[in-house]
């Protein structure tokens, strides 16, 4: 496991190292040898000292050799998986190609995205794996698209590519950890060809899959948790609305509406008792088959045959993988007779996880649901040492469960803290409320209805006896979910937790680590306090007088965090996301919890457009706001964005801010020794302009440097205050670069020595214009894209100006290289 995390820490894979590693691979299984023989054979008259050192570096030695293997193994595949890339030639163009849809296509009639396979004989440069999306002509649907479809389509090619932000979730890693290694559109009608679902192994169980969730479709209708049933069912969670999400994500019950371990050991349970049970009454020609094989290794092998169907039914995640490893790590040891300790099951487990994926350990639930199983065997041992205390008697011994289940659910919860602090940002108070009523409902009611569901609905036939018993389970947990949204909903349901340096975090698992420990050792419950340093740990903010701009990677649109010493402002909220998650809600609102913000001392919207003002609904809603600028009406925006919200059934409630004013030209404000000013707009602009010209300009002037924001004026707003505009160290590009703006008076006047133009990967605009870029590096500035170098940093302090972008900092091998 540590071996293949670290190659996912790389920004190069290294390529001529492989002598070296062989060397060192070689030296290593000497030892590991002498190590392992030490235990077998040991010496007569060898000293004690001499014994105790030779183990100690078997120990050693298997470590780095565990090391190299997972070393080896995650290069290896990653290369493998580079060398299928996009050839720079097929990029941006139309590639009429022969695919197979290689898996569960998600959305609706009017939009698809699936993923597609091509055959061997595929042109050189295109990848043999591609993620497709296909939407439909006006007024038209699409077809029923299944695994295993072949179909001739022409498509366009493109890399894979994600917005790139300080704290932010790397999907471009996810896509290449998925084998992704290129996004298409569909342009035109593709043809079908053939179907072809016996192609392979793994097209044959997509369309299972696909079966099976058409049935629950079928049974469960247009229910409002009939995905959330599906999910738990087969673990296709693609249909779960997102504000079901938000509620599972406040409440602390993410992890039950997904294929849990649980479901998975309970599944395989229910499968090898009942293969124990037939096998002790089967008998051969007068003989009980027993007597030839016990039922005990006949019973193991069929559960483990039962986890591994079932966990290819759920897809394969990681639960499910760690779960199914877990079982064959227990079922092989039973058949062979070997004892192995809980600890060991888990590390086989996790291993066997990493070699067979080891990108696994990008995703956070590989670490949550591994860290919970670790505190469950932990907090299970001290239980089992203190046993034979229990008293007798029904009463006692119900008393006794209940109390031993608050403690293994309060233990579970304090001991993931640390990595839910660390990887989300948030720690959901109301989890440990939530779970003690909802585990069980799930557990042993909900999903075996949903289960059930899915089994009787792909039988022809039965499809009454699949909705009634979905339309139970969905009674059921419709009722708990009353109760879970109320506590979702309140203030105190979620602590936001500022994004903490690793080793604060690894401080907080070893006192967890010592809190769990048995009955007996020293201070034991003084291990929690470990915590407290890395929940109450705050950022280093600028020195007064001095600022730090974060211009945000929001796509086509704008996104500025100004900090100061004690404040932070935004200028602009991102675009807006139709159906799906605004860059409010999925890049600026994530960005200021993990810098410790829990509230907005200023917003300032320059102007109305979608793609400035798009997520100002999610950023309200997220934080309070102090004081707001606009030019434009925000309360009457924000009456309207209520209204449409109601209509789509949304339950996003902002807050409106507690002062709005209009932008004015030379209203000026300072705060912690920062000067800020509006450049524009004046009162004819606002009343009569259209959008673009009437946004807001500001400008910032700190001890040292300056910044201007200019929204999306055009040349004959920036002629309004281009004589007076004092030297500019960090430009944002006016209009993210277009060529209606950066006129040369303005380029001459500010001197800029950054220019920072915000826009969408690909855009439709072609923002930025190449001739305005080149305008501003023929005057000597250096030029910043967020498109292709992510979110752009600028921080001004006592000793000069330092700017840098995320592309640069966080480049891992599957990111291209910043242009």
């Amino acid at each position: 496991m540590a071996g293949s995390g670290w190659v996912q820490t790389l920004s190069v894979l290294p390529r001529q190292r492989w002598l070296a590693l062989d060397a060192l691979a070689i030296v290593t299984t000497v030892i590991v040898l002498c190590g392992t023989l030490r235990h077998v054979y040991r010496p007569v008259g060898m000293p004690s000292r001499w014994s105790t050192v030779l183990r100690i570096a078997g120990c050693i030695a298997a470590a780095v050799f565990g090391i190299y293997v997972g070393v080896v193994s995650a290069i290896w595949q990653a290369q493998r998986r580079l060398d299928d890339g996009l050839a720079d030639r097929h990029h941006d163009v139309v590639s009429r190609l022969v695919v197979r849809i290689a898996d569960l296509p998600q959305g609706d009639a009017k939009h698809r995205r699936f993923m597609v396979e091509l055959d061997e004989d595929r042109p050189a440069g295109i990848p043999s794996r591609i993620s497709v999306g296909w939407h439909a002509l006006p007024d038209a649907t699409l077809p029923d698209l299944k695994p295993g479809q072949v179909w001739r389509m022409a498509l366009i090619l493109r890399y894979p590519h994600a917005v790139r932000n300080p704290h932010g979730y790397d999907a471009e890693g996810r896509l290449f950890a998925l084998g992704v290694r290129a996004t298409a559109t569909v342009r035109g009608v593709p043809h079908l060809l053939r179907d072809e679902p016996w192609s392979s192994a793994g097209i044959l169980i997509e369309r299972v899959r696909h079966w099976v969730r058409q049935g629950m479709q079928q049974a469960l209708g247009d229910r409002r948790y009939a995905p959330v049933l599906i999910a738990l069912a087969m673990g296709d969670q693609a249909a779960v609305a997102r504000e079901d999400w938000q509620i599972f994500n406040r409440s602390g019950i993410t992890h039950l509406v997904s294929i849990s371990g649980m479901h998975v050991t309970l599944i395989a349970a229910v499968g090898g008792v009942f293969t124990v049970f037939l096998w002790r009454r089967a008998r051969w020609r007068g003989t009980g088959v027993a007597e030839y094989l016990p039922a005990q290794v006949v019973g193991a092998a069929a559960a483990l045959c039962v986890a591994l169907l079932y966990c290819l039914l759920a897809g394969w995640g990681v639960p499910a993988r760690r779960t199914f490893f877990m079982l064959a790590v227990v079922a092989l040891a039973a058949i062979a007779r070997l004892p192995l300790s809980p600890s060991r099951i888990l590390a086989l487990a996790g291993a066997a996880v990493c070699l067979l994926d080891p990108w696994s350990t990008l995703a956070a639930g590989f670490w949550l649901s591994f860290g919970a199983v670790a505190m469950l065997l932990k907090v299970g041992a001290c239980m089992a040492s203190g046993a034979s205390t229990r008293r007798p008697g029904w009463r006692a011994r119900l008393r006794s469960i209940l109390v031993e289940f608050g403690w293994v659910q309060s233990a579970i919860t304090l001991g993931l803290v640390p990595l839910l602090a660390y990887l989300m940002n948030q720690v959901s108070l109301a989890s440990p409320l939530v779970n003690v009523y909802a585990i069980p409902i799930v557990s042993f009611l909900v999903t075996p209805l949903a289960l059930v569901c899915a089994i009787f609905g792909a039988v022809p036939g039965l499809q009454i006896l699949a909705h009634l018993s979905g339309v139970v389970g969905h009674a059921i947990f419709d009722t708990m979910m009353v109760l879970v949204t109320w506590m979702s909903t309140s203030d105190w349901a979620v602590l936001d937790v500022a994004a903490a340096p690793w080793p604060w975090m690894m401080l907080a698992l070893s006192g967890v680590a010592w809190a769990l420990q048995p009955s007996g050792w020293p201070v034991r419950a003084a291990g929690w306090l470990l915590m407290l340093p890395m929940l109450c740990w705050r950022p280093e903010r600028p020195a007064p007088g001095y600022w730090t701009l974060t211009a945000l990677d929001v796509g086509q649109g704008a996104a500025l965090v100004i900090e100061t010493a004690t404040q932070v402002w935004l200028f602009d909220t991102g675009p807006g996301g139709g159906l799906a998650t605004d860059a409010g809600e999925r890049v600026v609102a994530p960005f200021l919890r993990a810098r410790g913000y829990r509230s907005l001392d200023g917003l300032v919207v320059s102007h109305a457009d979608m793609d400035h003002s798009g997520g100002l609904t999610s950023v309200l809603a997220a934080l309070p706001v102090r004081q707001s600028y606009a030019s434009f009406d925000l309360a009457a925006l924000l009456r309207k964005r209520a209204r449409g919200a109601a209509m789509s059934g949304s339950n996003v409630v902002p807050r409106t801010p507690a002062s709005m004013r209009l932008c004015e030209i030379d209203h000026t404000w300072e705060v912690d020794g920062v000067r800020f000013r509006f450049l524009h707009p004046d009162a004819l602009d606002q009343r009569d302009a259209p959008g673009n010209a009437r946004s807001c300009v500001l400008f910032i002037q700190g001890h040292q440097h300056t910044a201007l924001l200019p929204g999306d004026i055009g040349v004959a707003q920036e002629r309004r205050f281009t004589s007076a505009l004092p030297r500019v160290d960090v430009m944002i590009a006016p209009h993210h670069g277009s060529t209606t703006s950066s006129s040369d008076a303005l380029v001459r006047a500010s001197d800029a020595a950054h220019v920072i133009a915000q826009a969408g990967y690909m855009n439709r605009f072609r923002h930025p214009a190449p001739v305005v870029q080149q305008r501003w590096l023929d005057a000597g500035a250096r030029f910043w894209r967020t498109d292709h170098h992510g979110a752009v940093v600028a921080t001004s302090d006592a000793s000069g100006l330092h700017v840098r972008a995320q592309a640069q900092v966080s480049r891992r091998y599957w990111h291209r290289d910043p242009h």
